[in-house]
């Protein structure tokens, strides 16, 4: 019964109601989870060159070895001896697996007990280094709250830096440059206005500079019908260039005939198209398959997308709109031109980097030797790996490890590009397991996108979004996106999470006493 436990067949809650069965079981699942977690580590530690992460990377080992098998059995067999149900462990697997063992031996009046209960620091220790990991990224947050809340600063933060001091006095933790806007002459006053600010009211404030990354784009739109709006059944015609439509003769146009035309700002991603691949344009609002290619008549790289979702009375086609391939593994360089000449500045500039679209360890790779060359062997700052694509989820551990192996790390929760790459039923499953492998390897999580964002934009939340933002007390850093009542929002969010966090703390509810019916 043990053996098969440890291969994922099924368990009997009968036999496992037998406490000799259950040590049994923990004993030698406890085993299995240190072998393979050993092996696992070993295979990490060339990209392991901080010696603080060796503990978080040996828990996180532990912990993807643990969730291997299927736990739900012995969860339930724990329940009635009042023991840990194991649904608390990611910060402190063996630790957790030790302390519940040790019990169930002194209830068996076990011969040969293995096992002493950790003691309250060790048995925390997981929970401390992800608060010494939270404090090295966003520094020091006010006592009150333990979650950090980063804002997104808009252009006029570079002329009014009252703005800026405003926000760090409603709660403002961290602020977001977003290199896809403005220039470093903007930039550069927006980072002075933040350093004074911080001087000013004696507040730490962290400043964070996102790289655009290979986001791919529409360019201008050509209707070839009579309609401005795109509607289910239509064809689009995404190319490589404009096309010069004067020249083409209209028996030239491809079949089926396209509805609008329009381009891809990243080209190179056409030819990596196969049709039934889905394409997704403007967050989500307009989706299609890819029916087959389409060369221009000038010979330029085209495909031809059928329309199989969107708003019933349509929706406008603009230029400028973001396009997604959920079901294309993309052959291209996370880091673009542009990217490059904004870590020129940003490298020496900003205490945290943004790494938008990346998927792979050798993506950190190229990220961590980009900022080597431009800091002649200075420290490398802060980075922040933004999860986007489905490949960066199945590659997350390996990006923890390259990226917290050498330097400060923190992970962002995209939730744009994600729900729109992954589907937004699945969006909450992935944001949940996002939130536990991170937090097995002590790494901060920042929630993000939309956030508050109908406050943000017009002054009144609505129902669904406080509660999301209650939600988000689980992360370590909360993201709030400009809007005209930016700071009006910051105000509010940090007194939800001020609230939440006496009732929760990551998965664990605060048990204080409740005074709502007395």
């Amino acid at each position: 019964m043990v053996a098969s436990f440890l291969t994922d067949a099924e368990l009997d809650p009968q036999d496992l109601s037998r406490p000799e069965v259950l040590l049994a079981t923990l004993r030698s699942l406890r085993q299995a989870v240190q072998t393979e977690g050993q092996a696992t580590l070993q295979a990490w530690m060339p990209q392991i060159k901080r010696p603080e992460f060796l503990k978080s990377a040996e828990n996180l080992a532990e912990y993807l070895a643990l969730r291997r098998r299927d736990l739900r059995p012995l969860q339930t067999a724990l329940m009635p001896w009042g023991l840990s149900s194991l649904g608390r462990i990611e910060g402190r697997v063996m630790a957790n697996l030790n302390a519940v063992i040790a019990t169930l031996e002194a209830v068996c009046h076990a011969d040969g007990a293995s096992l002493s209960r950790p003691i309250l620091e060790s048995f925390f220790e997981g929970d401390r280094l992800l608060q010494a990991n939270t404090e090295a990224l966003f520094g020091k947050i006010p006592e009150h709250r333990r979650v950090s809340i980063m804002v997104t600063l808009p252009t006029e933060a570079a002329t009014d830096a009252d703005f800026v001091r405003i926000l760090l006095e409603r709660g403002a933790n961290c602020v977001r440059i977003n290199c896809a806007h403005d220039t470093p002459v903007e930039w550069q006053a927006m980072i002075d206005h933040v350093r004074r600010a911080t001087v000013e009211t004696g507040l730490s404030c962290k400043v964070y500079m996102d790289l655009g990354g290979p986001k791919p784009r529409t360019g201008e739109v050509v209707s070839l019908c009579d309609r401005k709006r795109v509607f289910v059944g239509d064809v689009i015609w995404l190319t490589e260039a404009a096309v010069d439509f004067e020249s083409i003769m209209p028996t030239s146009l491809p079949t089926p005939l396209p509805a609008f035309q329009t381009c891809c700002s990243l080209p190179e991603i056409l030819s990596q198209l196969s049709p039934s691949d889905s394409v997704w344009i403007d967050d989500g609002k307009i989706g299609a398959t890819v029916v087959t290619s389409c060369p221009t008549p000038d010979g330029k790289q085209g495909v031809l997308l059928r329309v199989a979702h969107t708003h019933p009375e349509g929706r406008k086609l603009k230029p400028d709109k973001g396009l997604n391939f959920p079901d294309t593994v993309l052959n291209l360089s996370p880091l673009t031109d542009k990217d490059y000449q904004d870590l020129d500045f940003a490298a020496t500039r900003a205490d945290i980097i943004g790494y938008s679209f990346v998927q792979t360890a050798a993506d950190i790779q190229q990220l961590q030797q980009a900022l080597q060359v431009r800091l002649n062997g200075a420290p490398l700052p802060a980075i922040v790996a933004k999860i986007e694509t489905p490949e960066a989820i199945r590659n997350l551990p390996e990006l923890i490890v390259q990226a917290a192996g050498q330097q400060i790390l923190g992970v962002m929760i995209a939730r744009g590009d994600l729900a729109v790459e992954i589907g937004y039923q699945r969006l909450a499953e992935m944001q949940e397991e996002i939130l536990w492998i991170c937090e097995a390897a002590h790494i901060p999580v920042i929630w993000a996108t939309q956030v508050l964002e109908t406050l943000v934009k017009e002054g009144v939340p609505s129902r669904g979004e406080i509660t999301d933002a209650a939600m988000a007390e689980r992360a370590e850093c909360v993201m709030l996106n400009k809007g005209p009542f930016v700071a009006e929002a910051v105000s509010i969010l940090d007194d939800v999470l001020t609230r939440m966090q006496a009732h929760q703390l990551k998965k664990t509810p605060q048990l204080r006493a409740l005074h709502s019916w007395l």
